[in-house]
């Protein structure tokens, strides 16, 4: 069925609306006017569901395309099924796992009163009354103990797993030279001032008692080429194993030999670096102000381009002796200048540090190629605006430490499936996926929900 003639309905979460015209996609999809040929169909989703029962499969339909087009299986039913089950998560009743979750991810993509729970069970209340069923009372009560059925750990599989799939099936076009990259970085949320929150997260040191709210750290891995994440561990903002960088070396499971991380300079440090070439991983970072840089030393490449050598400096509080003498005495790095001279960008000259350290070959980089690919380092910082501001992170809802935890894994999965349908949709009308707008994704997906 051609999409420039023939769309009829917009699926979304498994629920049909009314017929969309194809200017209401344009701006998502692209203009694929000029290739009217382009040829696929929509997943057909019948306009009433009866009194079956209520899957996965229904809930996520609208995600789902055929098996001929990519990320055809990033939310397949029975896999789902399959983690929540291992995670003995599964369970029934008007509130079941399934509509419990589907109802979740409604709040955690909604703000002001569309968020509540008191919503969500309204939702639930016309979802069930539209497939001739009996509803739940309008009481929150039985709503919120589902929720908290719902186990964290089945959530963050999900989650992650719909993410590395994303990155796996992603267009090998949108690759850095044929090799994943990722973006890293942390961020903070906080969440509402109750006793069990503060005991697990106390709020910041600058504030007084009673003045402020319990605070987190997070830590997120996000796709290069897809802007999905693919991990991410949280802990306190205070205290031993809770910074940045600490919370990044828990993600290293999600990283594979060849692989390229980019990152500020508060994760260029000698051990961090150690850390990732023992695992074979690339990085590029931008050099720490702490390290003195002179071109004039080293192998030389290039104008600003040498190959150096970074020798072991004294043994920090925090780590062991045995770990200390594990790590070499002196790594290889490469280290590049350059100045972005372009109006409203930073003029100041960045030096980036990289464990590639040849300038041609499969393997090797350029020096500006280098230069472009820190630069693409801003779009974490635009992905966590879109978790903090447009996901609703910034502040979480849920007021003991155990939903806290749930509400972030809903809220992150939310966003990897926004990415997921932003990959698919670039890939269709042959554009990156960074080239779509989040919040128009967003929004098209909210226009279309029920």
């Amino acid at each position: 069925m051609r999409i420039c003639s023939k769309i009829r309905q917009l699926k979304v979460i498994g629920l049909v609306v009314d017929p969309l015209p194809w200017v209401f996609l344009n701006s998502l999809l692209g203009d694929l006017s000029k290739n009217p040929r382009r040829d696929f169909t929509l997943t057909s989703i019948p306009s009433s569901f009866g009194k079956r029962s209520f899957t996965f499969r229904d809930a996520l339909q609208g995600f789902l395309l055929h098996d001929d087009l990519p990320f055809a299986s990033m939310l397949d039913h029975d896999w789902i099924h399959e983690v929540f089950r291992k995670h003995k998560s599964l369970f029934g009743g008007i509130y079941h796992t399934t509509i419990v979750l589907w109802a979740f991810l409604s709040q955690v993509l909604r703000d002001g009163k569309e968020a509540s729970c008191q919503s969500a069970v309204s939702r639930i209340s016309a979802f069930l009354i539209r497939a001739g069923r009996k509803p739940p009372t309008a009481d929150t009560g039985d709503y919120c103990r589902a929720r908290a059925k719902l186990a964290e750990l089945a959530i963050k599989e999900v989650c992650i797993g719909v993410g590395t799939q994303a990155q796996s099936k992603a267009n090998p076009k949108w690759l850095w030279k044929n090799r994943n990259a990722y973006l890293v970085d942390g961020f903070t949320f906080q969440m509402p001032d109750t006793p069990e929150n503060q005991k697990a997260y106390p709020q910041h040191t600058a504030q007084k008692p009673g003045l402020g709210f319990p605070i987190a750290r997070v830590t997120g891995l996000i796709s290069l080429a897809t802007g999905a994440l693919v991990n991410a561990a949280f802990g306190r903002y205070k205290g031993k194993g809770t910074g940045e960088t600490a919370l990044f070396k828990q993600l290293f499971g999600s990283l594979k030999a060849g692989d390229i991380v980019v990152a500020d300079r508060h994760y260029c440090s000698y051990w961090l670096i150690c850390a990732l070439m023992s695992i074979g991983v690339d990085i590029c970072f931008r050099k720490h102000q702490a390290r003195h840089t002179d071109f004039r030393k080293g192998r030389r490449l290039g104008k600003y381009d040498h190959v150096v050598s970074w020798k072991k400096s004294v043994r920090p509080e925090w780590m062991s002796k045995k770990e200390y003498a594990s790590l070499p005495r002196e790594i290889t790095l490469r280290e590049i200048r350059y100045v972005i001279d372009e109006p409203g960008r930073k003029q100041e000259p960045f030096v980036v540090a990289t464990t590639m350290l040849e300038p041609e070959g499969e393997t090797g980089a350029t020096r500006d190629e280098l230069a472009d690919l820190y630069g693409y380092r801003w779009n974490i910082e635009l992905d966590i605006r879109s978790i903090k501001s447009f996901m609703n992170l910034s502040h979480v809802r849920c007021k003991s430490p155990e939903m806290v935890h749930r509400e972030v894994w809903v809220t992150l999965l939310a966003y990897n499936l926004i990415r997921t349908t932003i990959a698919l949709a670039a890939n269709l009308c042959g554009k990156r996926p960074r080239q779509i707008s989040f919040v128009s994704a967003c929004q098209y997906v909210l226009a279309s929900w029920q």
